[in-house]
């Protein structure tokens, strides 16, 4: 594996950290999850990453959709991967169901495997596990809690 390099950036749901690699990006941190930890374990500055510039035009209303390249390292699996890989194809400002991801991803029955890639997603926010709901209409979780997910769909132009 390469050389991880570490970015943090502020922003209306709180410093958000930034975890690149050669690939792309690999993690992306709330402050919940430990930002001072991460980047003292990693150390190495990164460059400001082309990912702190798309996330501060997605908070300022001017990005609908990022292109940098992600890194899917931190997965857990190929079938979590699959079901990111499914998750970032869901547009702005529209949501979908554990259990319609779960059949994109090629498992229809594997509502609650899709929940815990959505817990455990590395790269919130750029693979907008946020736009995630339950059948009955509920927000669901998030890890980033359920405030956030609120935010960040009324920022999307989503009623909750």
């Amino acid at each position: 594996m390469d050389e991880l390099r570490f970015h943090e950036i502020d922003s209306p749901v709180g410093r958000i950290g930034l975890v690149v690699s050669s690939a792309g990006v690999a993690r992306v941190l709330f402050e919940s999850d430990g930002i001072e930890q991460e980047r003292e374990r990693i150390g190495a500055e990164a460059v400001i990453p082309l990912a702190a510039h798309q996330l501060t035009e997605y908070f300022e209303g001017r990005r609908r959709e990022f292109t940098v390249p992600l890194d899917y390292r931190f997965a857990r699996g190929p079938f979590r991967a699959e079901v990111l890989r499914e998750l970032a194809r869901v547009p702005y400002g529209h949501t979908t169901t554990y259990g319609e991801l779960a059949a994109r991803a090629g498992n229809p029955k594997a509502v609650r495997a899709v929940g815990g890639a959505c817990a455990h997603n590395p790269l919130p926010l750029l693979v907008p596990c946020h736009r995630v709901v339950r059948a009955d209409g509920g927000l669901g979780g998030y890890r980033g809690g359920s405030e956030m997910k609120r935010f960040l769909l009324e920022l999307e132009g989503i009623d909750v």
